[in-house]
């Protein structure tokens, strides 16, 4: 009987492999991650609508009707503006 003899080492076992652990890792840490993400949704449900959303809808459409007339409020309040009240920093800037 003749005994063959080869230089060649035994393979590692396949949890040995370092790029393996890469490939099987980025699936493994998203299943972990929509399993934390569900159980955040089922224990903290988001309420969607408020008992009074009627009033704060008025009360948000008062505001931006408020918001429109904010150019020409000011333009108001900075022609009514005395001349004396106003900074001399600004006041050097317009002569």
């Amino acid at each position: 009987m003749n005994a063959v003899t080869t230089n060649e080492k035994p393979m590692d076992a396949w949890w040995r492999h370092p790029l393996l652990w890469m490939v099987i890792g980025g699936p493994a840490a998203v299943v972990v991650a929509s399993f934390v993400t569900f159980w955040l949704a089922w224990r903290t449900p988001d309420a969607l609508v408020s008992e009074d959303y009627y009033r704060e809808g008025v009360e948000i459409s008062k505001t931006l009707a408020a918001k429109k007339l904010l150019p020409a409020l000011a333009g108001r309040n900075h022609a009514a503006t005395p001349a004396d009240d106003v900074p001399l920093p600004a006041r050097k800037a317009a002569q």
